[in-house]
């Protein structure tokens, strides 16, 4: 009888909420041998002393961690690194570490014959916060990636394009290409987020940079997704013998949590504001913070307009349950970091 060789994994990004979760997820798995975690920063404390993980600490923009990464034979790679806070008068060099980090991932996946899967995380911001938007359409993957100005969301297309771009070259020259995912989750949360990671976004800014919740819009709200779910969702793409070579799947379930929802399980109160002052509110933090505060052009949209995904794809296509809906996921201390709450 044949013993089926371990898997090894690369996931970039693995100091960061995400990739550092997964990291740690996987590693519990006894069909997995070693996770190459690669990232600019130090190993997380998560991580330490954990027999599985070789660390990489490297920028995937650079040309130095793919001999090294090589040397292990991945057969799957979790591409989660990305510079999500936009640095402030350095647009180049942030879209050389996201999109030209991004490709040189893409680039290793396709040229290297041991890898099979290749999962990468985009976003709900592509789909674009308008206020055409409305909370009776729900956004299916295979519509039209719309944001225009808000960099986090440009680059997150500009990502995408280059991994179907090369998808679509690879198909016409007969190159052999690994299983591709792309996921594009609503925002992320649990109690790892809120409790062991140390992050400065609208959760952040909701639960203690505010006394009270301004609202700029009756129907603006956020989706949110478990930190469980989504690991359990990366692990089937990644570990499961899937049909298809090429998928892109919303992930998120088909609730929402309007502002007035969100003030009720802060414990806070709501005052209403119109769009125009949030987006003067965030061109004057932005400018006079010099980019401390992550008020950063367009970002005032995704604070006054809603867009809700339709998340349902994963669980008709590959059977996939959601264990939280979105109140839940943002509300309740529950999920496998919960011990940390404390």
């Amino acid at each position: 009888m044949l013993l089926r060789q371990p898997t090894n994994i690369l996931i970039t990004g693995a100091a960061g909420y995400v990739g550092g979760m997964l990291a740690d997820q996987f590693s519990k798995r006894r069909d997995v041998g070693v996770i190459v975690c690669l990232d600019k920063e130090p190993m997380p404390a998560l991580l330490h002393r954990n027999p599985k993980i070789i660390w990489i600490r490297d920028n995937t923009s650079s040309n130095t961690w793919q001999r090294m990464v090589a040397l292990h034979n991945p057969a799957v790679v979790i591409h989660a690194a990305w510079q999500i806070r936009e640095m402030y008068g350095k647009r180049a060099l942030q879209w050389k570490w996201n999109v030209g980090g991004s490709q040189n991932v893409f680039d290793f996946a396709f040229s290297n014959p041991s890898v099979r899967k290749l999962v990468h995380f985009s976003s709900a911001s592509c789909y674009g916060a308008f206020p055409s938007n409305t909370l009776d359409h729900w956004f299916r993957e295979d519509e039209e990636l719309r944001e225009d100005e808000y960099r986090y969301g440009v680059e997150k297309i500009a990502a995408e394009e280059a991994l179907a771009d090369k998808v679509g070259t690879a198909e016409r020259t007969g190159q052999k290409t690994p299983q591709i995912f792309v996921v594009r989750p609503a925002a992320i949360t649990g109690p790892r987020g809120r409790f062991m990671f140390r992050r400065f976004g609208l959760q952040s800014v909701l639960r203690k940079g505010l006394p009270i919740i301004p609202v700029a819009n009756s129907i603006w709200c956020r989706q949110f997704i478990h930190e469980d779910d989504v690991c359990d969702i990366v692990e089937l793409l990644s570990f499961q013998e899937l049909a298809g070579t090429y998928d892109v799947f919303n992930i998120t379930p088909n609730t929402l949590v309007l502002a007035r929802d969100m003030a009720e399980v802060m414990g806070k109160r709501t005052f209403r504001i119109t769009p125009a002052i949030v987006r003067f509110a965030f061109w004057w933090l932005w400018h006079a913070s010099q980019g401390r505060i992550p008020t950063s052009r367009g970002g005032w949209k995704f604070y006054s307009y809603p867009i809700v995904m339709d998340g349902s794809k994963i669980t008709s296509r590959l059977g996939y349950h959601y264990q939280y809906e979105s109140r839940p996921a943002l509300e309740k201390i529950e999920g496998r970091y919960k011990k940390y709450a404390a």
